[in-house]
């Protein structure tokens, strides 16, 4: 750490809120690392933190208004704000805009810049506004604490960052950049050290996680499903994940992987956004719905019980009934366990957002109930299915009443079970019992699940 680095000081206090997905949730994760290095504590209650930390999202529409909003609940009964840092997309998107419009702002730091953020903090300290956007051509992650023992049971690890599709509708090329992949050693190391503090589930992230490559310890090139193989061998890791994917990068060994690799679990997101290939054009997707509906039935060919998962834009610029219907087309031939779906919102600086025949707020409210009613349909009916299966859970949390604990199946669903003597982060076979649109519940096996 340089020699602006902030002097340890137990006595301040910090909060990090990160807001969006999961890639700010380690973000997040490693902001708080940081700050706990340099004497910071956490906070009981982020409204009388020393220090907060905005982590934020510029994905959903009106991102930037929001966060001038939580930055105005900061400000306390006697009119004086901890100090506040912005960090995230919209830092990196809305620049100096930030402090210029929100004086109480006292560092501005962007997604890849973040590993500054003790310098930045000490800047503030003697006065400055500090901002840092800048985009290293050196990656920040060598510049990261290592992991912090005393994990979760299961961790995010960002293996790939930036993006090089340029989808039109979209701002991640511009607020994390261009595609970077970690070296294999690094993620090796960090996934090893998550293992030791009591991890047992690990979820590999990247903007598009499945574009990952690298070279083994034996110089050897690999993709994705090569660094799955490789964690797959480390005593104490149960289960391997990994979002979000690209259709157009699901190599022929990661979709053989799925069928090979145990710890990777049979649950697969892959985003196709719409159902018309006339709007995946205009989106700049690259892929068309013959070639991702090919993709499914191979993962499914490799791996029948697998769960898909994905996303979907209903009122791109231009798109008609027909579209949309195609969409619904789309959504019908897959068979979604769960998905996620939203409205078009402009993103400024993305090629969309002038683009002509903007649709109807009214007419984007009525499809998107409509493809939720479907989604919805799906997901209880896949949810449904599973009921009186046998399997396995990793249990991560408690739940609402005495001695009920909360764990994934292996196919993401949320299970409650009540079993005596257990405790988070234990494996558990059960069978599932009720299936509700969200969640399900379990009752404990006896005999190992096999």
């Amino acid at each position: 750490m340089t020699s602006d680095s902030p002097a340890k000081n137990p006595a301040k206090t910090f909060h990090v809120k990160s807001f969006g997905c999961q890639m700010n949730v380690y973000d997040g994760e490693r902001m708080a690392e940081m700050l706990g290095m340099q004497g910071y504590l956490p906070a009981a209650d982020g409204a009388d933190a020393d220090l907060v930390v905005l982590n934020t999202c510029h994905i959903r529409e009106k991102a930037a208004e929001k966060v001038y909003s939580d930055i105005g609940r900061l400000k306390r009964e006697d009119g004086s704000t901890p100090t506040i840092a912005v960090a995230g997309c919209v830092a990196q998107a809305e620049g100096a805009e930030i402090a210029r419009r929100a004086p109480s702002v006292d560092v501005v730091v962007g997604p890849q810049a973040y590993h500054r953020l003790p310098d930045l903090i000490a800047r503030a300290e003697r006065g400055e506004k500090a901002i840092d956007l800048d985009m290293p051509l050196e990656s920040k992650f060598g510049a990261l604490p290592k992991r912090a023992d005393g994990q979760r049971p299961t961790a995010f690890l960002t293996v790939q960052e930036g993006c090089d599709k340029f989808c039109t509708y979209c701002v991640v090329p511009y607020t994390r950049g261009a595609e970077i992949s970690r070296p294999f050693a690094d993620l090796i190391a960090e996934a090893r050290a998550l293992i030791a503090g009591g991890v047992r589930e690990i979820t590999l992230l990247g903007q598009n996680v499945n574009a990952w490559d690298g070279e083994d310890d034996k110089g050897r090139a690999i993709g994705l499903d090569g660094l799955i193989r490789e964690l797959a061998r480390e005593d104490g890791l149960e289960r391997i994940r990994y979002t979000t994917s690209h259709p157009n990068d699901m190599t022929d060994g990661l979709i053989a992987a799925h069928g090979e690799v145990d710890k990777l679990m049979p649950f697969l997101h892959l985003p196709v956004q719409a159902g018309s290939d006339r709007i995946l054009a205009a989106m700049n997707r690259s892929h068309s719905v013959d070639s991702y509906l090919r993709v499914i039935e191979r993962v499914r060919a490799a791996r029948p019980d697998i769960a898909i998962s994905g996303d979907f834009i209903v009122g791109f610029p231009g798109e008609s009934e027909t579209d949309f219907e195609a969409t619904l087309d789309i959504v019908r031939a897959t068979n979604y366990a769960m998905a996620y779906s939203f409205k078009y919102s402009r993103r400024p600086g993305t090629p969309a957002a002038t683009m002509d025949e903007q649709i109807d707020e009214a007419v984007m409210n009525d499809r998107l109930q409509r493809l939720q009613a479907l989604l919805n349909q799906q997901q209880q009916a896949f949810n449904e299915a599973t009921v009186g299966r046998a399997t396995r859970l990793l249990l991560e949390r408690k739940g609402k009443h005495d001695g009920q604990l909360i764990g994934k199946s292996p196919w993401l669903q949320s299970v409650h079970v009540t079993a005596p003597g257990l405790a988070i982060g234990d494996m558990t076979d059960v069978r599932i019992t009720s299936a509700g649109p969200n969640s399900l519940g379990a009752e404990p096996l006896m005999e190992a699940v096999a």
